[in-house]
């Protein structure tokens, strides 16, 4: 059996490993470990090809843990859990609701900006849901609302955090694909605008049609909607901070990132942190950032072994060489990646597959250096709207059946907290968002500028 037929049959073998419940970081760990193993083992025979095989496995972890880029992932992290734990979310919530809460479903409209304004500081999908479950839905149901729809409104809002920077999935892309960090993120920010308008949307058009789904909240005066302002500038600072110096240039995205982190630890210990939460907040930052790291360490192990193997390459070169326009073969992988993110996570998805899709979309546009090619972009512009698109289509398995790991966050908080919410439920109110999604990615394939318009300001 020759190089590339064993790689097709250990990527099918590490699918099924995947599937079947196996972390992504040990599957892809082991199963890159044994192609090596066999690829040199061919080569130098059982002996060497053994140890070669376990130096290359044993370098990974230790020189890809030591990318500069990559230490922005913990920053991001640790500024979200420090805002909860200081109460700052609360805040923004309580803003969000005087100023929005009038509207059809109000309450909802003010969770999908509330979430949205908390991604600004967070970076994960999970915090984001996990902090607003218990937050927004206590109070939706207080006021009525249906219970489905205001678990569904807490699971999709946290899927923003995905695209607004600071992200720490388009961190990892922009490591995988070797691009800009400081423009990927950059590109995140309309999109992710885009996106929590096109959630807000859908909330009032399904309030409008079933009143019953959420009333309206009425009563603020101006005077008090202006007095809950104060309470929210600490976010929007962090958020004018970390975007503003890496657009101006005026610090590096890790530099942002840790200057974020720094100001966000000043006003929660101004506003009373005690060492409890303070250590709350370190643990649960350190706990998310070594699971992605591990996730990190395990797949590049598997992806060294298909750059060996050619199976990339191979893929991209049949990808160009297929008779139909460009945009179907694109439909077609995204399409690969709905079906995909039903069964794994959104990360794990991603860098499992990306050393195989974007030397295709890359092949596909079929363009090098500043030339447009036939998606109508340049090489870099593809690799950033690539990117902004596949996050957005990894976001889906967030809030998709049987993964969707953002609805088991939120029905596993609503039933500690003993609110009468399923995992069933959540998934059902989660669903509507689904078709905002699709919608929300047609618009980003119909409008490229939208993603490239921030980062083409940078040159």
């Amino acid at each position: 059996m020759d190089v590339f037929t064993t790689s097709l049959w250990l990527s099918g073998l590490l699918l099924v490993l995947v599937l079947i419940g196996v972390r992504v970081a040990f599957a892809a760990a082991f199963i890159g470990f044994l192609g090596l193993c066999l690829f040199f083992m061919q080569k130098q025979g059982f002996d060497r090809g053994l140890v070669t095989a376990m130096k290359l496995a044993g370098q990974i972890p230790h020189s890809k843990s030591t990318t500069y880029a990559l230490s922005l992932i913990p920053t991001f992290i640790l500024i979200g859990y420090l805002a909860y734990y200081a109460g700052l979310t609360r805040y923004l919530f309580e803003a969000a609701k005087r100023w929005i809460g009038w509207t059809p479903g109000g309450l909802g409209v003010a969770t999908v900006f509330a979430t949205a304004g908390f991604a600004a500081v967070s970076g994960a999908s999970v915090a984001t849901s996990a902090v607003f479950a218990r937050i927004a839905i206590p109070e939706m149901l207080r006021e009525g609302y249906d219970k489905r729809f205001a678990a569904g409104v807490v699971a999709a809002g946290g899927t923003l955090a995905s695209l607004i920077p600071p992200s720490a999935i388009l961190v990892i892309y922009a490591i995988i694909v070797e691009q800009s960090v400081g423009k990927l993120l950059l590109a995140g920010f309309l999109p992710g605008m885009v996106s929590a308008l096109i959630y807000a949307a859908l909330v009032i058009g399904l309030a409008k049609l079933n009143p019953k789904l959420g009333p309206p909240i009425g009563g603020f005066t101006w005077r008090e909607r202006f007095a809950s302002l104060p309470g929210a500038m600490p976010i929007l600072l962090v958020v004018f901070i970390i975007v503003y110096s890496i657009y101006f240039g005026w610090a590096t995205p890790t530099e942002a990132g840790a200057l974020g982190a720094g100001v966000v630890l000043a006003m929660a210990v101004w506003r009373g942190m005690r060492w409890g939460q303070l250590k709350g907040a370190l643990m649960e930052a350190a706990k998310l950032t070594v699971m992605i790291f591990a996730m990190i360490w395990g797949v590049l192990i598997f992806v060294r072994y298909l750059g060996f193997a050619k199976l990339p390459s191979t893929f991209a070169a049949f990808i160009a060489g297929l008779d139909y326009p460009p945009y179907a073969i694109l439909l077609v992988i995204l399409l690969a990646y709905v079906v995909l993110g039903m069964f794994m996570d959104a990360i794990g998805m991603l860098i499992l597959t990306l050393p195989v899709t974007y030397p295709a979309v890359i092949a596909l546009n079929g363009a090098t250096g500043d030339e447009v090619g036939s998606l109508g972009m340049t090489e870099t512009e593809v690799a950033i709207w690539f990117g902004i698109i596949v996050v957005k289509m990894a976001e889906l398995c967030l809030i998709t059946p049987p993964i969707g790991l953002n609805c088991f966050v939120v029905a596993g908080v609503a039933q500690d907290a003993k609110m009468d919410i399923s995992v069933q439920d959540v998934f059902r109110g989660a669903s509507p968002f689904f078709v905002a999604d699709v919608v929300t990615v047609a618009v980003l394939i119909a409008f490229p500028g939208i993603v490239l318009w921030l980062p083409g300001l940078l040159g």
